[in-house]
């Protein structure tokens, strides 16, 4: 079987750093076909740099970055999203003058998912029958909520092979931070392989089937959700237990 199939994105030994301060120490991190692979730690351990070295938005220091066998390392961003790589980015950054259809239009740029805009468009207003009815409303006067839910939809409306979501439940009450975890859950199981980033342990072990935590740049800790959920250091650091 080719290495491609077992691990579909693959980082080694990957370095960053923002001039002279070093973000990122031989980070490691595998994500297969079918899986929600879920990356945890507090505020400033290297999350979202690590997001952003994948999506090339920023240029790694050393190490490698693979997709399906295609080193990323001299691809540009909209190339990346070409390949299958879809990043929703922290904070939601929709298009707030845009209406909700404007935005999920604008999210089938990319010209070789432009066959599939009527079909996708139908598929998200599935997942996000809020979305269907408020499609000719501006982003900007949406919930933080219902923001979230289009951002999300605008990446799904490029095909992904595998979705970066960045902090997808920042700022929502507890209440639709579980239904944003619920819908990962359930485009997860509709096929999507899902690589997310969350400050929200819990829940995103507990969707997980595998997670890495990270500390200060240095991935410290990987295993199943499950074995991380009942992990004594989690527990203490992250869980309050």
């Amino acid at each position: 079987m080719p290495t491609w199939v077992r691990a579909m994105l693959k980082i080694e030994k990957l370095n960053f750093a923002y001039g002279d301060l070093k973000v990122l120490w031989d980070v490691d991190l595998e994500v297969h076909e079918g899986e929600i692979v879920t990356v945890v730690g507090a505020n400033g351990a290297g999350k979202s740099t690590t997001l952003k070295n994948i999506s090339r938005l920023v240029t790694p220091t050393s190490g490698s970055i693979t997709f399906q066998g295609r080193d990323l390392g001299k691809m540009q961003p909209h190339h990346v999203v070409e390949a299958g790589l879809v990043q929703v980015p922290e904070g939601r950054r929709i298009f707030p003058e845009m209406t909700v259809m404007e935005n999920l239009r604008m999210g089938s740029y990319v010209k070789a998912t432009r066959p599939d805009r009527q079909k996708n468009i139908d598929w998200v207003f599935e997942l996000f029958p809020r979305l269907r009815e408020r499609e000719k409303q501006l982003g900007g006067t949406m919930s933080g909520g219902e923001q979230q839910m289009l951002a999300i939809a605008r990446g799904l409306m490029a095909n992904p092979k595998v979705l970066l979501l960045d902090e997808p439940s920042l700022g929502l009450s507890p209440l639709l931070v579980k239904n944003i975890f619920d819908i990962i859950t359930g485009i997860n199981k509709q096929g999507v392989t899902i690589l997310l980033v969350e400050q929200n342990v819990y829940q995103s072990l507990r969707i997980a089937h595998r997670a890495y935590v990270m500390e200060t740049g240095r991935v410290v800790l990987t295993g199943t959700g499950e074995e991380l959920l009942n992990n004594d250091h989690i527990k203490k650091a992250f869980l309050g237990m």
